[in-house]
């Protein structure tokens, strides 16, 4: 079990998602940053989508009551182990009684807390991830709380591991995000898509894990911003009439009646995910031949960045 001290602002439980429940309404949730998620539980031993718990701005702090190792990826949290720094994108092996604590973000938003074994909350919908909007999933469907107690899923301890530096994730700067054109793309202007791919959008305070908020050039349309409603892809930007975009991320709509101008590809939505209020992004158009290979070369990055640790 761990016991939580301080739950930190939104501190949810996420898996892999809560897959094939789209059509009833339900979107997947599941991690923004798949690359930290992930990440994280491979350096405590744990299959790709085991649940583990998604902070934002900042970390909780939590109390083991039995021996386990753990991960923390993600935003640039500080990390402490019974008031001693300790190192993230690595595996610590914990002791009973030992108190973790993670700060506030110094880039990024969301960070991410692996345990070994998993952690070890009902099923609902076949996922343990939280929709907060639903109120389904990890604990009771809601953010953490103090006192909340989680018990871990039984486990072998893993073998030390640390992620090796040139793979970490750089969450400042302005980072460009790659998309591809459409699927209501002939709904703007030539100089409405010239604002999209030319200037740089500035993420808002009213994004969420439903989709992220950008303040920028307007965005023109041709003929109307609505269309009768359609499907929603992960990473889809809508336009609606006041011309400025929304990147639409893990917990969106199933459907909406918004023109989409583009749809970010999967691999770059942990980028807007961990771009801060105030941060400014830019867009890329691609094909979808170059999206494919590039997803490619990012599944592929994921394997190799781990290096064994002296126990």
């Amino acid at each position: 079990m761990i016991r939580i001290l301080d739950a930190g602002p939104q501190t949810t439980v996420q898996d892999g998602g809560r897959l094939g429940q789209l059509r009833y309404g339900i979107p997947p949730s599941g991690p923004v940053d798949r690359f930290a998620f992930v990440l994280a539980n491979r350096l405590v031993g744990n299959p790709d989508g085991a649940a583990a718990l998604e902070c934002t701005l900042v970390g909780p702090r939590f109390e083991v009551e039995a021996a386990c190792a753990v991960a923390v990826t993600g935003a640039d949290m500080p990390l402490s182990v019974n008031g001693k720094d300790a190192p993230r994108w690595a595996t610590l092996a914990l002791k009973v009684g030992d108190v973790v604590k993670l700060g506030h973000a110094r880039s990024g938003v969301r960070g991410y807390i692996a345990f070994a074994g998993g952690l070890d909350v009902p099923l609902v919908m076949g996922s343990r991830a939280t929709y907060l909007r639903g109120r389904l999933g990890g604990v009771e469907g809601r953010a953490l709380r103090k006192d909340d107690r989680l018990r871990l899923a039984p486990a072998a301890a893993p073998r030390p591991r640390r992620v090796e530096r040139r793979a970490l994730p750089d969450y400042g700067g302005e980072p460009t995000l790659r998309v591809v054109l459409g699927p209501q793309a002939d709904r703007f202007t030539k100089e409405g898509l010239g604002a999209l791919l030319g200037s740089s959008y500035e993420v808002l305070p009213q994004s969420d894990r439903m989709g992220a908020r950008l303040r920028g050039p307007r965005i023109a349309h041709t003929r109307g911003h609505d269309i009768i409603s359609d499907g929603i892809a992960v990473g889809s930007i809508q336009v609606p009439g006041d011309g400025q975009p929304i990147v639409l991320l893990v917990d969106r709509q199933s459907t909406g009646g918004y023109t989409k101008v583009a749809t970010v590809c999967s691999f770059d939505i942990a980028r807007i995910g961990q771009a801060r209020p105030g941060q400014a992004v830019r867009f890329r158009a691609v094909t979808v031949d170059e999206a494919h290979r590039l997803l490619r070369e990012w599944d592929a990055s994921l394997e190799g960045v781990m290096r064994e640790e002296s126990a």
